[in-house]
């Protein structure tokens, strides 16, 4: 895995060993980033579930303005770490090793929000739902803002209260749903 595109182009990424994390491919980040190139220039970017922070880490290269990168795994965090140091993009990264909701907490008590938020939470079960609602609860998104959630292909995008989709992207395994907060969440 590598760092496709800006100032840190090129520079490969270590992941976990193992199936504790499941990393974007590169041919699917590099769609992704191609989607939404125009909107990271200093945008605030949240890596929710973040891995290796792969994700992160391109966005930093590519513009954004900050990073905040969440995930509770010490060995994942620790890796994050050394690709931040690796890419020289960890002063513009913020690594909280927390859960999810732990983090969504934190962040709302800190006041902070977000233009880009990328939701990458495990495959099975129903925990993007939850998060999904935590994050409009928590005000965590900017009002022109928008949640990136990455998911199997095989799973259907289930209608979030709050949310509205505006965009889909499918590939053979994986889908990326582009979510934006309804009106009345707004208010």
């Amino acid at each position: 895995m590598r760092v496709i595109a800006g100032k840190a182009k090129g520079h490969k990424l270590k992941t976990l060993q193992g199936l504790q994390t499941r990393p974007t491919t590169d041919r699917i980040k590099e769609t992704l980033f191609n989607i939404i190139s125009f909107d990271l220039v200093q945008c605030d970017f949240l890596d929710l579930f973040a891995g290796s922070g792969a994700i992160g880490i391109e966005a930093l290269s590519r513009g954004a303005k900050q990073c905040v990168f969440v995930e509770k795994q010490k060995e994942a965090c620790h890796m994050i770490q050394q690709n931040l140091k690796h890419t020289k993009l960890e002063q513009n990264a913020v690594l909280l090793q927390k859960d999810v909701s732990e983090a969504i907490s934190f962040l709302q008590r800190e006041k902070k929000a977000f233009d880009i938020i990328f939701l990458d939470p495990p495959y099975q079960g129903d925990l993007a739902e939850t998060v999904l609602q935590e994050i409009a609860k928590a005000r965590l998104l900017k009002k022109n803002g928008y949640i990136i959630w990455e998911r199997s292909a095989k799973r259907d995008a289930l209608s979030i209260e709050g949310f509205t989709v505006i965009k889909e992207k499918m590939y053979k395994t994986t889908a990326m749903t582009f979510l934006a907060l309804e009106e009345s969440t707004l208010c």
